[in-house]
């Protein structure tokens, strides 16, 4: 079965987001009675009511709206490794550990996969009531149904220091040693969860270097996002991202970037 993604469909996948936000913020406004305690995973990340509550939302109106149509989310699904051609790649809470720390940078992802590219993609961080939404040849846009509006990355300009986004909770050695390798003056902007892909692909910030660990479902909604603004996600074999349920679920380290007119340092 194919599964077309035009605008009435991206339509659905933002009311399914904006639902499970609605889940999320419920939990988030109610931390300081305990709202946000969380238990931890076997690979030692936080869980919380939250993610679970998102999870079930997004899961049964996928199911219902698109009948059929496999699901992996990091919360639940299937993950024996057989093949799929399309299906629904969702993080229903990005960023736990900004949830957790209350910065109002966390998201939650929703993307269609077909035949390994991220065809589409849904990032909403709702205690920050932003919505991105973009799909392959349809454009990225930002704003809530009814008003958003077309972005795009922007050109980087020669002379400008590259804006250099990194991530609130991962901070490496490695990054430090990017940028000494970048050999040009540069800003760093910090930010949360798949936010990071979104401000680039607005035109807020130039790169994204991501040299630790990161899961399909962390990347691809943002990625989709990305490249429907005239960006890309580069993986560290010089070929983009890709994803599929037979797939590593850990990404290889990446470039994320708009227009950038000389050559990043290598990642690896």
């Amino acid at each position: 079965m194919t599964q077309a993604i035009g605008s009435r469909e991206l339509a659905v996948l933002c009311d399914i987001a904006l639902a499970a936000g609605r889940e999320i913020m419920q939990v988030y406004e109610a931390g300081s009675t305990g709202g946000t305690a969380s238990t931890s995973k076997d690979d030692g990340s936080p869980l919380t009511e939250a993610d679970l509550r998102a999870d079930a939302v997004i899961r049964a109106r996928l199911e219902r709206e698109f009948p059929g149509v496999f699901i992996l989310s990091e919360e639940s699904g299937d993950r024996t490794g057989r093949a799929v051609p399309e299906f629904f790649l969702v993080d229903p809470l990005d960023g736990t550990k900004e949830f957790l720390n209350r910065n109002g940078e966390f998201t939650v992802n929703i993307a269609f996969v077909s035949q390994g590219v991220p065809a589409a993609g849904v990032v909403f961080a709702p205690a920050l009531d932003e919505l991105y939404q973009g799909a392959k040849d349809a454009g990225a846009f930002k704003g809530m149904p009814g008003e958003a509006k077309a972005i795009a990355v922007s050109s980087w300009q020669a002379g400008n220091p590259l804006r250099v986004m990194g991530s609130r909770s991962h901070g490496t050695d490695a990054m430090g040693r990017w940028l000494e390798a970048l050999g040009r003056p540069y800003e760093f902007v910090a930010a949360g969860s798949s936010l990071k892909f979104c401000r680039i692909a607005e035109g807020l910030a130039d790169v994204y270097p991501r040299m630790g660990p990161t899961s399909q479902w962390d990347t691809a909604a943002g990625q989709a996002v990305l490249e429907a603004a005239g960006g890309s996600v580069i993986g560290a074999n010089g070929a983009p991202l890709r994803y599929g349920v037979d797939r590593a679920i850990l990404n290889p380290y990446f470039i994320a970037a708009g227009r950038v007119e000389f050559t990043l340092p290598p990642i690896g």
